[in-house]
């Protein structure tokens, strides 16, 4: 049985990459999705789809939608989603996905530091699963294929 996991959180590092180095060690059969992780292409999807847009605040809103479509669609399409929280990055995206993937009633697990206990405790409490690291996280859905 493969799986698809859409891969939640902040798109400043490499940490997809290492999930997926990771599972692919530990041979699960899993394909993962994620948002945009292209950050000026995110931002520009808007204008680069729709034309030049009037002013910043309107081209804002063009790549949201757009971005917000893709993210729903792959979302919708996973049977799992993990969302990162980390610690070097304002987290409101991950937070929307997360918040958005509970409310699909998608199998959620949410990877979140100590430090971070207690502003995502209500968040923490709606996800099926909340672990300190990724490796964790690859423990769960590695405990599927047991």
């Amino acid at each position: 049985m493969d799986l698809t996991v859409y891969l939640a959180g902040q798109i400043h590092d490499d940490w997809r990459e290492k999930v997926k180095a990771k599972a692919k060690e530990k041979s699960l059969p899993i394909s993962f999705v994620s948002p945009q992780t292209n950050h000026e292409r995110s931002d520009n999807v808007g204008e680069d789809i729709l034309g030049e847009q009037p002013n910043k605040t309107v081209k804002d809103d063009a790549a949201s939608d757009i971005n917000n479509f893709r993210t729903e669609v792959l979302m919708q399409k996973s049977d799992a989603v993990i969302a990162l929280f980390g610690e070097s990055y304002k987290q409101w995206n991950t937070a929307m996905d997360a918040s958005a993937a509970i409310s699909m009633n998608k199998p959620t697990i949410i990877v979140r530091p100590d430090s971070l206990v207690h502003p995502l405790k209500e968040l923490s409490n709606k996800a099926n699963v909340t672990v300190g690291n990724i490796d964790q996280a690859l423990d769960v859905l590695a405990y599927i294929y047991e």
